[in-house]
């Protein structure tokens, strides 16, 4: 079963509807114990940092993501669930979930035609090959909706990038970690491919 993390940060409805689309069983669920014992993991959402971090620790969520990330349960992050698994986040200074080192700071327009949030659909380039990202080919425009971007600290866990203004991390992860900063679930038939993808990857890196 794959389970969808609810912690009242939005969208969760779209990407259950997604996984229903191609056929694969999924739950939204709050509870600790079912994200533990989860066969896989999506962790999407949208919103502010400070808040999500609250709902997953008085949920004990923040625990239950750790642990199975630790197992090596397959895990895929969404937007605020890509960067609230870095060290923390600029937006109120935000201790966050720690799974890969690194910060989420916030785009700084570089003239008055770039907007903030980036929101619309952008060419991703991938920088490094992963199972979750097979059949994603250069140029493939996914929707983004987002004023912060994950910035990992180790080079290797980027595996692919998007430019808006300056070049940012589109796709990050180690491991059994995957997460992307655009929207899957609303990128059409690009997105399809890719949460596919990740329905059929096992979490290792070959």
């Amino acid at each position: 079963m794959i389970c969808i993390v609810d912690y009242d940060a939005g969208n969760l409805t779209s990407v259950k509807r997604a996984l229903d689309y191609l056929g694969r069983k999924s739950k939204i669920t709050p509870y600790p114990d079912e994200i533990a014992d989860a066969d896989k993991i999506i962790f999407p959402g949208v919103g502010r940092a400070s808040s999500a971090m609250k709902t997953l620790i008085a949920r004990g969520l923040d625990r239950a993501i750790r642990e199975a990330y630790s197992k090596g349960t397959p895990i895929l992050g969404i937007c605020l669930g890509t960067q609230i698994i870095l060290s923390g986040s600029d937006e109120d200074d935000t201790a966050c979930l720690g799974l890969l080192e690194g910060r989420c700071p916030k785009f700084r327009p570089s003239d008055a035609a770039m907007k903030v949030p980036h929101m619309g659909w952008n060419a991703v380039t991938r920088i490094s090959g992963h199972p979750v990202l097979v059949n994603v080919k250069d140029g493939n425009e996914y929707y983004f909706v987002h004023s912060y971007y994950p910035l990992p600290r180790e080079r290797e866990c980027i595996y692919a990038v998007c430019e808006y203004g300056i070049e940012f991390p589109a796709v990050i992860g180690k491991s059994n970690l995957v997460a992307t900063q655009f929207h899957p679930e609303k990128s059409g038939r690009l997105g399809l491919q890719l949460l596919e993808n990740f329905c059929e990857w096992n979490g290792e890196q070959c």
